[in-house]
């Protein structure tokens, strides 16, 4: 994945060439390393030549990320809303969120394994895959109810993306049916996200009133500027 990940479709039939390849890389991803599938492999495993491919995708990462478009769409589709759900605490709908897209993925688990193996083994991965995670968990955490367009919006979504980064870990090694130590490292997490975000919403409040004056004051520089 060292080509950007370029996803800017929006999702298509089962039918349609593109989830035909999302299942092809997929399954092939289930078999053997990431390094070792081609283009070509994926081609011919959903039955479509490469010049179809590439009017589908430009890359494996990019169908990668297709694929993470389609778990999110599950995922969105089949919950309750924030608004229809009597768990008032936006951190328990964020788990139950959270935990949806889990079982979403668990189809997948093979082929994820080996495709953490590669990001583990490829520096260059990593800033893409966070790119791919922050995506999701925007829409993730606008199903639980919740906002990254805030003040503290960019500060919640990495550290989303950070948590849920050492849960999937552990969530790919636990064969328990119920997922229990997958629960308690999501629970764990969200509650130690839940207080950092309180501490930096309190500086947030304590450093507003300084940075005020000087806010006024770059306005009415700026306002001196173009009335110019």
């Amino acid at each position: 994945m060292n080509k950007a990940i370029k996803d800017d479709k929006g999702p298509q039939p089962k039918s349609d060439p593109r989830e035909k390849i999302i299942d092809a890389l997929m399954a092939l991803a289930g078999e053997k390393p990431w390094e070792e599938i081609s283009l070509a492999d994926v081609a011919d495993r959903a039955g479509l030549t490469l010049a179809q491919f590439r009017d589908c995708f430009p890359s494996k990462g990019a169908v990668l990320a297709g694929f993470s478009r389609r778990i999110d769409k599950i995922v969105l589709e089949g919950g309750e809303s924030a608004g229809e759900t009597d768990r008032d605490r936006p951190r328990d709908r964020l788990f139950d969120v959270l935990m949806r897209r889990f079982d979403a993925m668990e189809p997948y688990r093979d082929a994820l394994k080996n495709i953490n193996d590669w990001a583990m083994r490829d520096p260059l991965a990593l800033p893409a895959l966070n790119q791919l995670a922050l995506n999701s968990l925007r829409f993730m955490l606008e199903a639980a109810g919740l906002s990254s367009e805030d003040a503290l919006g960019a500060l919640k979504l990495q550290g989303l993306a950070l948590a849920w980064t050492r849960v999937f870990h552990i969530w790919l090694d636990d064969d328990s049916t119920d997922h229990a130590k997958t629960m308690a490292a999501l629970d764990r997490e969200l509650s130690r996200g839940e207080i950092l975000v309180e501490r930096a919403e309190g500086a947030r409040r304590r450093l507003e009133p300084l940075a005020r004056p000087f806010i006024g004051l770059a306005e009415r520089m700026l306002g001196a500027g173009r009335s110019r």
